[in-house]
């Protein structure tokens, strides 16, 4: 399977909330949140832009701390830790000042314990330097935030990733299968995945490998009769495509 990145339709609506919060109008209202469900590809799509912007990317950890915190960003800067807390804040706010970097924290969800003392740490670097910061976390993250007022007033936008889209299957297996799906398969991979870019990327990894392993040069659902393409995660069995009709 081919590795490169797929623009869906996902990350053209996070690309316009973007856009959106870089022309606000209140400066201090410099933060954006990103959220959903388990495999949307919020992640893999927020990481990724933050690797074409040059954004500093942080996956939050439960026993982060505000200096644990201020470590980690420091060694992502390049910026020396040494120092009180209050010194590395200082150095840190001058580079991203200087430089206008992004920041990202994925798993935003372990900044808000403790009286979300880390987050309002990250709310810091943002108003005082007026760069953007991107939280993205899972479903119930939003009304967490909400509830402490200093910070939610301050997020610009919000964007919830949805499943993915036929178009958007059809053009994942286009772009990184290295033998062509089938439009039947690529029909039947988006229903069973139910939009879940994680579910949708293992079953082209399936699909390929079958094909290669028959000398395929294109694969449809006949191909794959009788085998599992996907696995279903809540009930913890795989599924399998029955032979002349849809997968149960």
């Amino acid at each position: 399977m081919k590795r490169q990145f797929v623009r869906t339709s996902n990350y053209e609506r996070f690309l316009a909330a973007v856009s959106a919060v870089e022309n606000r109008g209140a400066a201090e209202a410099g933060m954006m949140l990103v959220h959903s469900q388990p495999g949307y590809g919020k992640s893999a799509t927020v990481e990724r832009w933050a690797v074409d912007t040059q954004a500093v990317f942080l996956r939050a950890n439960v026993d982060w701390t505000p200096r644990y915190f201020l470590l980690e960003l420091a060694k992502a800067l390049n910026v020396d830790p040494r120092g009180t807390s209050e010194q590395l804040f200082n150095r840190l706010l001058a580079v991203i000042a200087t430089q206008e970097v992004n920041l990202v924290i994925d798993e935003a969800e372990a900044t808000l314990s403790r009286h979300a003392v880390v987050l309002e740490k990250v709310r810091d670097f943002s108003d005082r330097t007026e760069t953007m910061v991107v939280l993205v976390g899972m479903e119930t993250i939003q009304r967490a935030i909400s509830k402490h007022k200093q910070i939610s007033s301050r997020i610009a936008q919000v964007v919830e990733f949805a499943p993915a889209t036929l178009e958007d299957v059809a053009l994942t297996c286009q772009q990184l299968a290295e033998v062509r799906v089938a439009p039947d398969l690529v029909a039947e991979i988006h229903r069973q995945s139910a939009g879940r870019m994680r579910e949708v990327m293992n079953a082209i990894a399936t699909v390929e490998r079958v094909a290669k392993m028959n000398g395929l040069a294109e694969i449809g659902v006949d191909a794959v009769a009788g085998m599992s393409i996907t696995h279903d995660w809540q009930n913890r069995r795989p599924r399998v495509i029955a032979t002349g009709k849809r997968a149960e």
